[in-house]
């Protein structure tokens, strides 16, 4: 099957064990997806499947003619997948790809803050706050030296524009699954705003404790 399904987010709550603990979930809403291509070794050198997601009424000729007999579908995804013979043009993918207790990834783009300064963007705790200074307080202050190196090092942290990017929270776990309504409820928070477009896939650095490993420390007699 395929290793994740495009879904958006609908938005934060919370549900409570049988203990009686309190779990914050985000709730998404995961397909129904469409397989709308089928990529072969074969012919375009590579296994992958095109999935569509959430139907609209608005669509360019160019992506009607792609979809032809399918579902007018808005968003559109390629999954590189070895087993490109269990899929078929036209296919339905749903939330039952997904089990409580699984882990996943989830990956989308972040909010958009706009224009902000070193304070905001990467936490600097600005310059002292009194001794006369007047302009300085949330300055990021020195660049870099003048002779050496002579310019400004690539990566440093400066303003600029914050978020807007493609994020990937990893190792989500799955708390419940409602296969009817096509909703995911997976622990803790997820990239983006409500109605964010997402792709939700299975975990590929699930961590991994063997039970009654040696850590290395001398037990005491």
């Amino acid at each position: 099957m395929a290793e994740g399904l495009l879904g958006k987010k609908v938005g934060m709550a919370q549900l409570y064990t049988e203990k009686g603990e309190v779990v914050p979930v985000t709730v998404l809403e995961v397909g129904p997806c469409f397989v709308t291509q089928i990529k072969t070794p074969d012919k375009d050198g590579y296994g992958a499947i095109q999935m569509g997601f959430e139907e609209t009424k608005r669509l360019t000729k160019p992506a009607r003619g792609h979809l032809k007999n399918l579902p007018s579908l808005k968003h559109l995804r390629e999954v590189r997948t070895s087993g490109v013979a269990n899929y078929q043009l036209g296919q339905k993918l749903n939330v039952a790809l997904f089990n409580s207790g699984d882990l996943v990834d989830v990956i989308g783009t972040s909010k958009g803050k706009g224009h902000a300064g070193v304070v905001k963007r990467h936490h600097f705790s600005g310059s002292k706050k009194t001794h006369g200074q007047s302009d300085r307080m949330r300055r990021p202050g020195s660049s870099g030296a003048t002779t050496t190196p002579g310019r400004v090092l690539r990566g440093l942290r400066m303003a600029g524009q914050m978020g807007n990017k493609r994020v990937t929270t990893l190792n989500l776990e799955v708390v419940t699954v409602d296969a009817e309504r096509n909703l995911l409820a997976v622990k803790g928070a997820v990239p983006g705003a409500t109605d964010g477009v997402l792709f939700i896939r299975k975990a590929r650095k699930q961590k991994q404790v063997a039970k009654n490993q040696p850590t290395g420390k001398k037990e005491k007699k």
